[in-house]
């Protein structure tokens, strides 16, 4: 089971990282002493925790101790952000020599803190060059102002699923491309039912699970931050208009209150009652794992996917959509950095780990030469993630000194909008930069 990577999961963790900011020395990963030809035993903190997970985990630590039989990894699961940054500000024994992390809005502050260790120099000794490793929007959501405090271990693309049969059924015959088509779409393919529904197209709101503003925004192709660093949401009409079309999509579909009602219906999204799963929606926003949960969940209908849908006036980078992941670190603290770069090379960089990853725990590979690999299980589902990676107008959320909160803030205000409490979206977009640089400003 993939993991969720929702902000307001992550709230807790940025508050974590603030009070680590304020302890954090540690070494560069050029004062790294440590022999890694030596016999040694470094720790591995991660936050799965289903059993195929753990499994994956385990299998691939296994195939690492076998190419360096001098390098035992102690592993520990189910470990969140809250509790990794509480034992790396302890330092000492306990704390881990290498962290993964599913939050990667906290990578500017695990940078600009110096939680983790800047990569770079581990890189160029190994002669790595990362643009030529990584997809480019993956290395802009794992480093801050040149820091490389991070590298991708796996990531998610985000698109439509959907359900052939409810398509069939409602007259139409291919998946939305443009956002026009997407509302008309979401129209058909809806059934009320006195206050509530047979059928829904979409859960439009932001609460949907995975419909969340960030990934919306990302088919208008925004630019949250100017040239000069200052937030750039009034200035960037992509804003307003996303707001405004999914608040439209809202209305259309039998307005907010009545949609969240039918919401607080739905099952845990983990689960074998997420509404798709049970035909209560005909169409979802979601990650390359939804299909194959579904399927794992006895759907009776068949399950289509394509990329999420771009305004009318970008038809032509149809195909894009928003990307996030996973990212792996080497703790600042840490005395064996040099054996723990081994660890994290390893599983970041080598293609037959990183595919045999990407295979068991249905997740899009993070390197290149993953992307193309022969080994890489791949359904007509599950392709459509692929190509969407691998799109260069995909995009995702950059990183900042204050990790994810500029996001909180822009999340907070497309709330009020949809509820209908924000009536003047460019005074509200004004106030929310204002708020943004401030907040940035004092994270720095």
């Amino acid at each position: 089971m993939p993991r969720n990577r929702r902000l307001t999961a992550a709230a807790t963790a940025l508050a974590a990282i603030s009070v680590l900011a304020g302890g954090c020395t540690g070494q560069s990963g050029s004062g790294a002493a440590d022999d890694p030809d030596k016999e040694t035993v470094i720790s591995f903190w991660h936050g799965w925790s289903a059993p195929g997970e753990v499994k994956a985990i385990e299998e691939n630590i296994a195939r690492f101790e076998k190419a360096h039989p001098r390098i035992k990894v102690k592993v520990t699961g189910n470990m969140t952000d809250d509790k990794i940054n509480q034992a790396l500000r302890a330092g000492g024994d306990k704390a881990p020599d290498v962290v993964s992390s599913f939050t990667t809005d906290s990578v500017g502050k695990f940078c600009n803190s110096g939680a983790f260790a800047d990569l770079n120099p581990f890189l160029e000794k190994s002669s790595i060059d990362p643009a030529k490793v990584f997809p480019k929007t993956l290395l802009e959501y794992t480093r801050f102002r040149g820091n490389q405090c991070t590298l991708p271990l796996l990531n998610d693309a985000y698109g439509l699923v959907y359900n052939k049969d409810a398509f069939k059924a409602a007259g139409i015959t291919e998946p939305p491309r443009t956002w026009s088509q997407f509302t008309e779409a979401a129209q058909k393919l809806t059934k009320p039912h006195g206050d509530s529904y047979d059928q829904l197209g979409i859960m439009p709101t932001y609460h949907g699970y995975e419909t969340t503003p960030m990934r919306l925004a990302a088919q208008w192709s925004p630019t949250y931050f100017g040239a000069d660093g200052k937030a750039n949401l009034a200035k960037d009409p992509a804003f307003a208009k996303m707001l405004a079309a999914q608040k439209d999509l809202v209305a259309k579909l039998g307005g907010y209150e009545k949609l969240e009602r039918f919401r607080a219906g739905f099952g845990d999204e983990w689960s074998a009652e997420h509404p798709f799963h049970r035909g209560r929606v005909a169409m979802q926003v979601d990650g390359e794992w939804r299909a194959a949960m579904a399927e794992e969940a006895g759907v009776t209908f068949e399950i289509g996917t394509a990329p999420l849908p771009v305004p009318d006036d970008q038809e032509a980078d149809y195909g894009k959509g928003y990307l996030s992941g996973t990212v792996m670190g080497i703790a600042s603290g840490s005395r064996k950095q040099n054996a723990a770069w081994e660890l994290v090379k390893y599983m970041t960089t080598d293609t037959e780990a990183v595919v045999a990853f990407a295979n068991a725990i249905h997740n899009v590979p993070s390197t290149l030469a993953a992307l193309e690999s022969p080994d890489l299980r791949v359904t007509p589902q599950f392709k459509t993630f692929l190509d969407i990676a691998r799109h260069p107008k995909s995009n995702t959320t950059p990183a900042q000194a204050d990790g994810g909160t500029y996001q909180l803030t822009f999340q907070d205000l497309a709330y009020g909008v949809e509820k209908g409490e924000v009536t003047d979206i460019p005074a509200a977009l004004a106030k929310a930069d204002r708020q943004i640089d401030t907040d940035i400003a004092k994270a720095k």
